[in-house]
């Protein structure tokens, strides 16, 4: 247990849970460490869980169903697109590029090529419903609306050609 008011550099998140659920749970901790990313984990896989984590702002999601080496892949990539910690004893820096998992790319990348979710999620082999939760992430944490604001957003951050 963390002794200190110190944020964890990643946190692994079920989404049963007693009393406060899962989502409302993400809620919670993205406001107390919105800089902090979280991983979900549940053994309620569907598209609309995964969808509706995504929303709410995980920076992935893993099935309790996967293998053991998958879900550390996981982890370990959402870890490695993590910024240098903060020095200790100051504040962390906010980031002026938003900050997406390797997938939210990828839906950035052909969503900023006019491509409608159904032709996304066959290139990714996705469900629709997933790539509409990864789609409303990326609106999300671009701050924007729309998705011809996303391209414009996406190509003034950089993030995209």
């Amino acid at each position: 247990m963390r002794t200190t008011d110190e944020p964890p550099a990643l946190v692994l998140l079920d989404i049963q849970l007693q009393g406060v659920n899962g989502l409302e749970g993400l809620g919670l901790l993205r406001q107390r460490w919105p800089q902090v990313p979280v991983v979900m984990l549940s053994s309620i896989a569907t598209p609309d869980t995964i969808a509706q984590a995504l929303a709410r702002g995980a920076a992935a999601f893993v099935s309790k169903g996967d293998t053991p080496d998958k879900i550390i892949s996981v982890i370990r990539q959402t870890l490695a697109h993590l910024q240098q910690p903060p020095l200790a004893g100051t504040a962390p820096a906010k980031p002026t590029v938003p900050r997406l998992t390797p997938r939210q790319c990828e839906v950035l990348d052909l969503l900023c090529e006019g491509l409608p979710n159904k032709l996304i999620a066959r290139r990714l082999q996705v469900s629709e419903f997933t790539v509409r939760g990864h789609v409303q992430a990326v609106l999300g944490l671009l701050g924007v609306n729309s998705r011809s604001q996303a391209t414009f957003a996406a190509r003034q951050n950089g993030l995209i050609g």
